[in-house]
């Protein structure tokens, strides 16, 4: 089978089954799980055929003419190179640890069909966007994951959270994707052509017509789909669906998309160094935004969240310093611990029947109930906060070190207000990140008060020689298999460059030792006030509402959902004197917890405004088009209702009234002759 064979099937191995899943679904329950999990899987194994294949070798171009337009033609056309052939490695594998794990934490789930079969229609179009060569079909892919989003983030609709999630997150990437598309349009008609090689060919011969404009209206797009500000509003609140779609979403698919396409058509960017120096801002912003906001968070999946959106800052800030490697390598690893955390937290808000790292910090035994998750989700907060020897130390100082190297004026045609903004932004942010990383896993596992629920009779059923009840195998084997790249990957780095650009991944010795430096004096930080504030949680107790720990753990988390806002209200009024967060951030924090009230500041701009314009339209409509439409037809029912009295059945009536009639027209004819004579 030739290489363009096997990345062909890729992407339709996951859609058959979608489609397979849907139809087959509900009639034959005992196929959901394999049409789920084997064609993901293989599809997987496919995408690492075709690394191996393609290699670092010359990129695979192939097309096909899918139709004539009259003007540019749409190609289905394949273009794969070392940084599609890695991330359709990534797209598959977190994909198929998805799939895997559902199995185990939605086997109770009624609606499970339907979740698995979107779930591999969002992996199919995430590989068509990776490995297409043309920017329409790429289109496609970029919309049917705004579509499969809405759904899987809204598969618990029976809750107000999780509907007015996925309504939100569909609203805010639409807003993003009418100057995407534009931007398409506008990139077509100046290079003449929808392929990605012949439009960087346009650009490195003869150049852009309107370089900034285009590079801005792309960006618009890519900020909507990967979250960045001032459109990242949609990603936290996105937490309401299931913990493994949010794996999905923040690890391979939707949020990587945006960066992935940046990647791809960096000389675009780079055409325009007014358009470098915006996404470095926007970078920036997203990062420490982002990072304060984190610290806030009471909702495990929150502060993960606003994690990733912090981390595809680090991303778009080393795009705009010109280093696509550096970015997708942090793609990379940011994939593999970032699906290795959101797995974990479903383990966590299982066992520990809340999402609520304030009801965590008063329980006592959480780590020793779930010793999987303890040791995996370690690991990957110490990636995540860029400790070596892991992934993610790797992958940020390359990103760091992109930056230094284009804010010392290393980097031609990179302005250096972009370097410095990114490397000032960047290290300001692996500060926060190691004290959010350092807060949830102190709140997370070393809690002190009663007993994790249901822990007193696990051990009892176990000295009595029966089995309690634990995790899902799945679940707990996944998290390990996460766990590999999440330590190994880093290891790669000398090995990458020949993978993509050529430029040298390593860490540099300046950024290595501050960026280091700042990750542990933000961990230690986080760790003396946590000390500090520990003491107090006994004093000021939270009640939690708690799900039977024996259920499956999509209920867990779905009733976990549903009773935080009652049960806590709203994080940033509720005083817990507990929380080093809030002694860290001071009066900032009230601000933080809230994303600083950038969803508020929506609601005046835009929300109210159309809703105002709605209810006047509604009114216009009501009361005045609707009151010509009932009056032309009130005449003619009066009229009717008139002739109608007339209708009695009566023959001498009507004779009487044939006979008057008569006499009228006969007077009438008389008085009109008489006139007429004279």
């Amino acid at each position: 089978m030739t290489l363009t064979t096997t990345a062909v099937l890729v992407p339709l191995l996951p859609f058959l089954g979608a489609v397979a899943g849907l139809l087959l679904g509900r009639r034959t329950p005992g196929f959901v799980r394999p049409l789920a999990v084997l064609p993901t899987l293989a599809a997987a194994g496919l995408t690492v055929a075709v690394a191996v294949g393609q290699g670092g070798g010359p990129a695979t171009d192939v097309a096909t003419r899918l139709t004539p337009t009259g003007s540019i033609p749409i190609d289905l056309a394949l273009h794969i190179d070392g940084f599609a052939a890695l991330i359709a490695v990534l797209v598959g594998v977190v994909a198929t640890c998805v799939q895997i794990y559902s199995t185990g934490y939605l086997r109770d789930d009624p609606r499970y069909p339907s979740y698995a079969a979107l779930v591999s229609l969002f992996t199919a179009a995430m590989l068509l966007v990776v490995y297409t060569g043309d920017l329409m079909v790429l289109l496609v892919g970029w919309e049917v994951m705004g579509i499969c989003s809405y759904f899987l983030v809204g598969h618990y609709w029976e809750t107000e959270t999780a509907r007015a999630a996925s309504l939100k997150a569909f609203l805010v990437t639409k807003l993003g994707d009418v100057p995407f598309l534009f931007g398409i349009f506008a990139l077509a008609a100046d290079t003449g052509t929808f392929r990605i090689t012949g439009i960087l060919g346009s650009v490195v011969n003869r150049g852009l017509d309107h370089p900034t404009l285009i590079a801005l209206l792309l960006l618009a797009g890519v900020a909507g789909k990967s979250a960045q500000f001032p459109l990242h509003t949609w990603l936290p609140d996105a937490m309401a669906g299931p913990t493994p779609v949010s794996a999905l979403i923040h690890a391979a698919t939707m949020v990587a998309a945006g960066i992935y396409v940046v990647a791809r058509l960096l000389p675009v960017f780079a055409a325009s160094a007014a358009a470098l120096v915006v996404m470095a801002v926007i970078a920036a912003i997203t990062m420490v935004g982002s990072g304060l906001a984190a610290l806030a968070q009471d909702d495990i999946k929150r502060v993960l969240a606003y994690s990733t959106v912090g981390q595809l800052g680090y991303m778009l800030g080393a795009l705009a310093v010109g280093d696509r490697g550096a970015a997708v390598f942090h793609l990379l690893a940011h994939g593999a611990f970032k699906a290795l955390l959101f797995l974990g937290a479903g383990v966590i808000i299982h066992a520990a029947g809340t999402n609520s790292l304030a009801a965590m910090s008063r329980m006592s035994g959480l780590s020793r109930r779930i010793p999987d998750a303890y040791w995996t989700v370690t690991v990957a907060l110490l990636a995540l906060a860029a400790i070596p020897p892991f992934a993610g130390f790797f992958s940020k100082e390359a990103v760091l070190g992109a930056a230094e190297h284009a804010a010392t004026g290393a980097a031609h045609g990179i302005p250096g207000a972009a370097g410095w903004t990114v490397l000032v932004s960047g290290l300001l942010t692996a500060l926060l990140t190691a004290a959010y990383a350092a807060r949830l896993w102190l709140l997370a596992f070393k809690g002190r008060g009663v007993e994790a629920p249901d822990l007193p009779q696990a051990l009892n059923s176990v000295r009595a020689g029966e089995t309690p009840s634990p995790q899902p195998v799945v679940m707990n084997a996944v998290l390990w298999v996460l766990f590999v790249p999440t330590v190994a990957l880093g290891l790669s780095a000398p090995l990458l460059p020949d993978w993509f650009d050529g430029r040298s991944l390593a860490p540099t010795l300046t950024t290595s030792v501050v960026g280091t430096g700042i990750a542990v004096v933000g961990g230690l930080v986080t760790y003396a006030t946590w000390r500090h504030t520990t003491a107090l949680a006994a004093r000021t107790p939270i009640g939690a509402v708690v799900v039977d720990p024996d259920a499956a753990p999509g209920l867990a988390e779905e009733t976990a959902i549903a009773t935080h806002a009652p049960v806590y209200g709203d994080n940033a009024g509720a005083a817990d004197p507990a929380d080093p967060g809030r002694l860290l951030l001071g009066p900032l924090h009230r601000h933080a917890a809230v994303g600083f009230h950038l969803d508020a500041v929506y609601s005046a701009l835009f929300v109210r405004p159309v809703r105002a314009a709605a209810t006047l339209v509604r009114f216009l409509d009501r009361e005045v088009v609707d009151t010509y439409v009932r009056g032309a037809g009130t005449a003619p029912r009066w009229l009717g209702a008139a002739v109608r009295r007339a209708q009695t059945g009566n023959v001498q009536t009507y004779l009487g009234a044939l006979l008057a009639g008569s006499l009228v027209l006969a007077i009438a004819a008389v008085l009109v002759a008489t006139g007429t004579g004279a």
